[in-house]
């Protein structure tokens, strides 16, 4: 496996600039307030040819056990003991601080090979500061400007010893269209998602709290399940935007998005326990969060957590059923699984219910099948007529998956009625059993592109 590469430091010298620059894109959100990072992340970095895993933390701060500060210390300590290299990052520009100097005397201690990097030096104003960290006993300094990509070359002489040969021609592997099955956790703050993830892969991975807003940006956790290799996402929680007012809440929200967007399969983490005070109705924002997931064309697994705390289940989950059969009328069918993530209770089911959302989600079907099935619904149902001509549905076929999408062949697509095309998607789910996941249907103006002139 290649090595582990912790970046470590005080808050606010641009680890997660680092991490993105490393990684070659911007999954760590960065911001000129302190602070921001909180869980530790992951991602596997490029570096002149040479691959590592490479892991963001949250800033070095001395603080005390079982407060969220404590437990930010706590995570960014066992990245630390888990990594092979540590990156020491300080920023140079404003030199060498007590805290620099503490957390020096602390990182030595870990045992762990140390490389020294001075940030920030892409200007005259570092040189004072690079000067000041050979005071820190680590070693000889590395002059580097992550926001710029200035001294990679010589962070990758540093590295050298430590990569083992052969790792830059190491790819991951996966028998899943040659990557892991991306599933991401949304909801609103403070209904369990990290929680849920703790809970999946058996390690307190991320930081957990009663109060909402303990996780900011999106963390991703490399895991296996039943033999599958699943990159589990946890994000922060989403508010409705008009209550949203601080930029690091904004920041997060955006990033929770973006999860979603690039995620093969969303689970919807739902306050079951709260939906019963208000008499079992979901609320606008759940809906608002599982449009965004069904329009961006995921699938979709509504998970109501705290079950244990409800009274009357079958008359909260027959409301809830009844909720989404009116506001989610395009993704018919998701699943609606009861769990409790602080017990354990029903994540198995969970979990079923998410590979086989997945399978219905990369489904392909065979042309031949879908026009026997076209013509059975014409055939039931005839399109209506328009401005005096009868509507001609010639040919049907599957164009892409994930999710499923298909063209249909329409003498004028303009004129054909949104009943008409829903009616069509449900059969659709009904035929082929695609209840749950989105489905895209595209009007295409033409004859058959297969049969003979």
């Amino acid at each position: 496996m290649p090595i582990k590469v912790a970046i470590v430091g005080r808050p606010n010298v641009g680890k997660s600039t680092l991490f993105n620059r490393l990684v070659g894109k911007r999954t760590a959100l960065v911001d000129n307030a302190p602070g921001l990072t909180r869980d530790r992340r992951e991602g596997q970095a490029r570096l002149a040819g040479a691959v590592f895993m490479v892991i963001d933390t949250a800033g070095l701060e001395e603080a005390e056990v079982g407060t969220l500060a404590g437990d930010m210390l706590a995570q960014t300590d066992r990245a630390v003991a888990e990594a092979d290299l540590l990156l020491f990052l300080i920023d140079a520009r404003a030199g060498v601080t007590p805290l620099d100097q503490h957390f020096a005397n602390r990182l030595r201690r870990a045992g762990k090979p140390l490389v020294l990097l001075a940030n920030k030096c892409e200007g005259r104003r570092a040189q004072p500061g690079l000067i000041e960290a050979h005071e820190l006993g680590c070693g000889e300094p590395v002059a580097v400007s992550a926001e710029h990509g200035e001294g990679m070359i010589d962070l990758y002489d540093a590295l050298a010893p430590y990569i083992e040969s052969g790792d830059q021609d190491r790819e991951k592997a996966s028998e899943n269209d040659g990557g892991p099955l991306r599933l991401a956790i949304v909801g609103r703050p403070n209904v369990g998602k990290s929680t849920l993830l703790n809970r999946l892969i058996g390690d307190e991975r991320v930081l957990t709290g009663p109060q909402p807003g303990v996780t900011r940006d999106a963390v991703t956790v490399s895991w296996q399940h039943q033999g599958r290799e699943i990159a589990l996402i946890d994000t922060a929680g989403l508010r409705r935007r008009a209550k949203v007012a601080e930029r690091m809440e904004k920041l997060s929200g955006s990033d929770a998005i973006r999860a979603i967007r690039f995620a093969h399969v969303v689970i919807l983490m739902v306050d079951a326990s709260t939906i019963e005070a208000i008499h079992g109705a979901l609320d606008k924002q759940d809906l608002t969060i599982a449009r965004t997931v069904t329009e961006e064309g995921r699938a979709l697994v509504i998970c109501l957590n705290k079950w244990d705390l409800v009274a009357d289940r079958a008359k909260v989950r027959t409301r809830i059923e009844e909720s989404l059969e009116g506001s989610l009328a395009q993704a018919r069918g998701v699943p609606l699984i009861m769990v409790s993530a602080l017990d354990g209770r029903n994540l198995g089911k969970l979990m079923a219910a998410v590979f086989t959302i997945e399978e219905r989600w990369n489904r392909r079907l065979a042309t031949g099948a879908l026009n026997r099935w076209l013509e059975g619904m014409i055939e039931r149902h005839p399109p209506p007529i328009a401005k005096g001509r009868r509507l001609r549905l010639r040919y049907m076929t599957q164009v892409n998956t994930r999710p499923p999408s298909f063209a249909l062949f329409v003498s004028r697509p303009v004129e054909l009625p949104g009943a008409y095309r829903r009616y069509l998607t449900n059969g659709l789910r009904d035929a082929f059993d695609l209840d749950g996941v989105p489905i895209r249907i595209m009007m295409r103006k033409g004859k058959n592109p297969y049969a003979k002139d």
